[in-house]
């Protein structure tokens, strides 16, 4: 996280989407979905995320993204492994855009990939 901020410090919601490089809105929306998704709240309702909802975001946007989970699959996911794994996840993954990305494996965090289905498992 390269702001010229801490690692431990709070992140507003442009600054929380500038670092897993989607909307603003993408991030509202999954805090409709993932109910461990609570960044604090302070007067006007200006979200800030703190370095583990980053980390759980992180995680999740892998689920989805790069594994191929709906939101019903990365759901289930958290809640057959918990948010302390999925969150590993997003500890696993470099933010750093100049930095080669080093896609974490399932495997590497404990998470037995036979848990969710696959993609193609899914369409058949």
């Amino acid at each position: 996280m390269s702001s010229g901020k801490s690692d431990q410090a709070f992140r507003t919601i442009t600054e929380a989407a500038e670092i897993l490089d989607l909307p603003a809105h993408v991030l509202r929306f999954w805090e409709s979905k993932f109910k461990h998704i609570k960044p604090m709240k302070r007067g006007g309702g200006r979200r800030y995320y703190r370095p583990e909802d980053i980390n759980l975001l992180l995680g999740i946007k892998h689920l989805l993204y790069s594994e191929g989970l709906t939101i019903k699959g990365t759901q289930k996911a958290i809640q057959t492994n918990g948010i302390k794994s999925i969150a590993k996840l997003g500890t696993n993954i470099v933010t750093d855009k100049n930095s080669r990305y080093s896609k974490p494996t399932t495997a590497e965090i404990g998470i037995k990939s036979n848990q969710w289905p696959s993609r193609l498992q899914r369409e058949r």
